[in-house]
């Protein structure tokens, strides 16, 4: 996710380089193409541009908004996990008494831990189970082979070991209620991450969008005929510049877990569960935060 420092120039500007490359040629096609055309072109207004330029102006701010609802929705979801690990955790505590529970306690702490890396890795299609084998005990990745879901299959390891403390005794119905509760909403907010990931946002619309702006470039060229090429070709690269940036934008904040700088920060948030569920276990070597060493975080 994009921190508040400025990116550099070289991230913004590889964005939209092949754009820019393309207005820049464009131009140059049109200008000397008016030029030698002139007597035989209807006058263009630049009246007309300016009409089209305010109709992209309106659907780039439409698809601005629809873009940073997914984006805010996957945060708020990532939010709800933090809440929900750490009451987890606290609940435990809480309701298992007997001391001889504190290794299954740990246990089920870590999968925890576990279960918030695997889901931000899922998410963003990398290798789920890599670097949980100091969280994961061997018999829990051995039964996850027969999962495609890992993050599910780690819950539900949570879910049998809570029912088995229920048959034993160790917990009451209502605290058994308790935990299924929150095995829901862990359930709940993987699944509404997982909608989002798998949800495309319609392609048509960027296509659409994207064509228009060079639409308006082409007539935007036409109706600065009259000036000078050493102006005409700087005015069109800021002004499409900016339809581009933004269109860019958008469309790398429509997919929050896409594995780009401005996706959700899973990984940090990951990072800051498991040192705050090593403390509440009282362990006293916890890893550090990961350091924002650049204008974004992991």
């Amino acid at each position: 996710m994009l921190v508040d420092k400025v990116p550099p120039f070289a991230y913004v500007f590889g964005k939209i380089k092949y754009e820019m490359l393309f207005v820049c040629v464009l131009g140059f096609i049109i200008h000397y193409t008016t030029e030698s055309l002139d007597p035989y072109l209807p006058e263009m207004p630049l009246t007309i541009a300016t009409f089209l330029g305010t109709a992209i102006s309106v659907l780039l701010s439409f698809k601005m908004s629809q873009s940073y609802d997914r984006w805010w929705e996957a945060r708020k979801i990532w939010g709800a996990i933090v809440n929900d690990s750490r009451s987890y955790v606290l609940q435990m505590q809480a309701f298992l008494h007997n001391p001889a529970l504190k290794p299954q306690i740990k246990t089920m702490a870590y999968r925890q831990i576990a279960w918030n890396y695997v889901l931000g890795r899922s998410l963003r299609g990398l290798a789920p189970l890599e670097d949980c084998e100091n969280l994961l005990s061997p018999e829990d990745i051995a039964q996850l082979d027969i999962h495609t879901n890992k993050v599910l299959g780690i819950l539900q390891q949570n879910v049998k070991q809570i029912s088995e403390l229920h048959k034993q005794g160790e917990i009451s119905d209502f605290t058994h209620v308790q935990f299924n509760n929150i095995f829901i909403r862990f359930s709940d907010n993987m699944g509404m991450a997982e909608r989002i990931n798998n949800t495309v946002f319609p392609t048509t619309y960027r296509l659409y969008l994207h064509f228009t702006i060079y639409l308006f470039v082409v007539i935007l060229s036409i109706g600065l005929n009259n000036v000078k090429l050493v102006y005409e070709i700087p005015l069109l690269l800021v002004v499409s510049m900016v339809f581009f940036l933004l269109e860019k934008t958008a469309y790398h904040m429509q997919d929050p877990f896409r594995n780009r700088p401005s996706d959700t920060n899973m990984t940090t948030i990951a990072r800051n569960i498991e040192i705050n569920i090593r403390q509440m276990l009282g362990e006293k070597c916890v890893p550090k935060p990961l350091e924002r060493d650049s204008f974004y975080s992991l």
